[in-house]
């Protein structure tokens, strides 16, 4: 991802460790199961795409779909670097600014899938279903929780204090806003740039 002058001076203090075999395994089966699902909205459409497809398409079954997703808009908006935001940003420096800190975690998620068909088609998805569109704002909510754990516990404070529910709360709206804008405008123009015009904006105490 190309950095802006506000992201150059970050550098990462080092790589969470790999995953164990256990977790490899669990990762390999959620990335055949959405893959399957793309190819299948690709060929027949989202709302004609069932679990029960999927399943077979992903060679597993159906029970093992929903015990890695809860619901077919969860495997839309699930992807492999998901597990790792947390470990992410506890590895960062505890004196680093809470925003520069996420703006880290976002660019290095984002740098992961910028560029990828999947990544175009999830925003596609975004766009169009309302019902992918819904679980996007309840799965941030999942994702700000624990966010503002590794925040609070980095500050002291308690991960339910106001401050940090609504600090991770206006950064992850703001994520929401821009990739929901690039979609509506033809995936046109540079995603990564954007989504730090955004942070810059919340940066500068968010005027107009």
């Amino acid at each position: 991802m190309a950095a802006t002058s506000r992201t150059r001076s970050v550098s990462a203090p080092g790589t969470p460790p790999r995953p164990g075999l256990r977790e490899r395994k669990k990762l390999r089966t959620r990335i055949a199961i959405r893959r399957a699902t793309y190819r299948l909205i690709a060929e027949q459409g989202y709302d004609a795409t069932t679990i029960e497809q999927i399943a077979e398409a992903a060679e597993v079954s159906a029970s093992t779909v929903f015990r890695y997703f809860a619901a077919k808009e969860d495997i839309v908006l699930t992807d492999e670097y998901d597990p790792l935001m947390e470990a992410e940003l506890r590895s960062r420096p505890a004196d680093e600014p809470p925003l520069e800190s996420l703006r880290f975690i976002l660019a290095k998620a984002l740098t992961a899938s910028v560029g990828s068909e999947e990544m175009r088609e999830r925003t596609r998805l975004m766009v169009e279903v309302p019902a992918v569109r819904a679980r996007m704002t309840e799965t941030m909510s999942d994702t700000a929780k624990t966010l503002a754990r590794v925040l609070a516990d980095r500050s002291g404070r308690s991960p339910d204090d106001l401050e940090v529910r609504l600090f991770v709360a206006t950064v992850l709206g703001a994520l929401r806003e821009v990739t929901l804008y690039w979609g509506e405008h033809g995936q046109e123009g540079d995603l990564a740039a954007l989504i730090d015009q955004a942070l810059d904006t919340l940066e500068d105490g968010l005027t107009l």
